[in-house]
């Protein structure tokens, strides 16, 4: 991509990044680790024209889970501003806009698309 003078990177982060859950030191140690190394890429590759972004998911329904099915994600989204869990297509538009034109100066950005669980306090009914 440096040598085409263009491309794009799309890393996957998480939410857990940035919020401390018990027994998820390792995940969410690396996940914090893909974040920042999407920073420093931008950096390193930005001006040789390669677009470096991240998106980070928030707690996403597997396929063949029915909607309304209380499942130990949908409880973690209790509370937040869509009070349950995303789906993966909301995760392959971000992708999309990242990869398009449209994102042609955005750089070294985390897109959280995870429900309002990271920037909202959550307060569960």
């Amino acid at each position: 991509m440096v040598a085409a003078g263009n491309g794009v990177i799309i890393n996957l982060g998480s939410w857990i990044a940035r919020l401390g859950i018990p027994i998820s030191a390792l995940y969410s140690s690396t996940k914090g680790a893909v974040e920042t190394l999407t920073r420093a890429w931008a950096a390193e590759f930005g001006p040789s024209g390669v677009r470096v972004n991240a998106i980070s998911p928030g707690v996403i329904r597997s396929a063949g889970i029915p909607d309304g099915a209380e499942t130990p994600g949908e409880t973690l989204m209790h509370g937040t501003p869509a009070n349950a869990a995303g789906t993966p297509d909301a995760i392959a538009k971000a992708a999309v806009y990242l990869a398009s034109d449209d994102a042609s100066f955005v750089h070294g950005t985390v897109i959280d698309v995870d429900g309002g669980r990271t920037s909202v306090a959550v307060v569960a009914a």
